[in-house]
């Protein structure tokens, strides 16, 4: 036994996971759900939601029936959206609003937003009328905003309270809710007048008032207010968790790291897909559509290959040396290929300072200035080189008296000038364009229809070796 111990802590996380799923999967076709429950209740919630999405058959709403309520609910929150569907469809209406019950509001939101119509209605109608009232009020809030991730699972306290009574109410309130390492203090009319946490109050005496303990310059967030911008303060203050309040700014919730990291992740995602002239889309590759693949490729596609046009512009202005010289076409591929990576890193330097904030669209003179002047002493650089390449590669090893003459190197050496500066002069073109209403809040989404008429070559480097 001794020995099983130390050769599993040899092995990396990963695989005593998989290891333990085998065992799982091994108790499920001996049907030991004795021992199958037993060893499920030892695993974390994400782990059994895993082991559970592995399975992909009818047996997986049996298995989630071996799990107590509490866990249930739990494991319920971190499974996908397809997986949630099918143990809606299999469970009973009370078993349903026990889950809905225990889950934490972010959650069941996050999950209305994502399940078929038929689905939200019968789990709506299961749902208690406080719970329904909260979640239809969650829905209200703007696509992306901070009221739609913040979650009403919070400790509140007075600022009149000692550190005793205090303690009090977090022993009585504290086991549903999202957090209390950090507790928001309060007015009568909920109005947010500062933050304490728990490790002030464990420092502090028994009988100390909360006024003299909280912090009052607190950081928060409003309803409306984009995630983007949420998941910047928690980058810049190291927050564990931001106060989210209304208009009048009465507190109405919280937004916890953990629901902060999904956004950070959703919004690089959309960086990514941005960079490789895609329209971003919330969904995973698998359970993304063909047509609405095509729909999401097909636009920039069609705009990169009609601003192949700069590209046929340049070569029309060395098309008559390409005629004398037809050993030229020879250099095309390259030519078109550095271009392209040109504009890409210029594209990708840009855009991932714009979404970081180190660039804003009134620098657009300034970006453009500085990458003109990058893409000058690159395209200097792989020009003389290349010359170099022509003279002694070309000319004396392969023997190609074609490109020999000085003409025919002076055309090269200006291609590769010309075509850097296009590309990384063009790619550098910062836009941030106008909120409308029928647009999400995230700039990144907003960027993209408007991107081909602020900065027409944007995305050309992605394909141009095609044309």
């Amino acid at each position: 036994m001794d020995n099983e111990e130390k050769k599993n802590d040899a092995l990396v996380y990963d695989d005593i996971v998989e290891k333990r799923n085998d065992e799982l999967l091994e108790l499920l076709e001996n049907h030991d759900m004795k021992q199958l429950r037993q060893r499920m209740d030892e695993m974390q919630d994400f782990d059994v939601a895993e082991f559970l999405s592995s399975i992909g058959d009818n047996r997986m709403p049996m298995l989630f029936r071996l799990l107590s309520k509490e866990r249930a609910a739990e494991v319920f929150a971190n499974l996908d959206a397809p997986e949630q569907e099918r143990i809606i469809n299999s469970i009973t209406d009370s078993e349903l609003s026990g889950i809905i019950e225990e889950l934490y509001v972010d959650d069941a939101v996050d999950m209305m937003e994502e399940l078929p119509a038929n689905v939200v209605k019968r789990v709506m109608r299961t749902a208690t009328p406080e719970t329904r009232a909260l979640i239809n009020q969650y829905l209200r809030y703007p696509e992306n905003s901070a009221g739609t991730i913040m979650t009403a699972e919070f400790v509140d306290l007075k600022k009149y309270m000692s550190v005793r009574e205090s303690f009090a109410r977090i022993r009585r309130i504290g086991e549903d809710k999202e957090t209390i390492y950090i507790c928001f203090v309060t007015s009568a009319h909920r109005e947010l007048e500062g933050i304490v946490t728990v490790k002030d109050l464990l420092l502090a005496d028994p009988d100390t008032i909360i006024e003299e303990l909280m912090d009052r310059n607190v950081v928060y967030a409003v309803t409306t207010e984009d995630q983007e911008s949420v998941s910047e303060k928690f980058s810049d203050y190291d927050l564990m968790a931001l106060p989210v309040v209304d208009l009048e700014n009465r507190l109405v919730g919280i937004i916890t790291v953990d629901d902060i990291i999904d956004v950070m992740e959703q919004e690089a995602t959309e960086d990514i897909q941005l960079m490789a002239g895609m329209t971003p889309s919330d969904k995973p590759y698998l359970r993304t559509g063909t047509v609405e693949m095509w729909k999401n490729r097909i636009p920039w596609l069609l705009f990169l290959m009609l601003s192949a046009t700069f590209t046929s512009m340049i070569l029309t202005t060395f098309e008559s040396r390409l005629a004398v010289v037809p050993v030229l076409i020879a250099f095309i591929p390259m030519l078109m290929g550095t271009g392209g990576n040109s504009g890409a890193q210029a594209s990708t330097a840009v855009i991932r300072s714009l979404s970081l904030g180190d660039v804003e669209p009134r620098d657009v003179l300034k970006v453009m200035w500085k990458e003109w002047r990058v893409a000058l002493l690159c395209g200097l650089t792989l020009a003389a080189i290349n010359f170099v390449k022509m003279l002694l590669v070309d000319g004396r090893l392969l023997g190609n008296s074609g490109v020999t003459h000085s003409s025919q190197r002076r055309s090269v050496f200006l291609s590769y000038l010309s075509l850097c500066s296009q590309r990384s002069s063009a790619a550098s073109c910062p836009s941030r364009p106008k909120r409308s209403a029928s647009t999400p809040p995230s700039w990144q989404i907003r960027l993209s229809p408007l991107l081909p008429t602020r900065c027409p070559c944007l995305y050309t480097s992605t394909s141009q070796s095609l044309y």
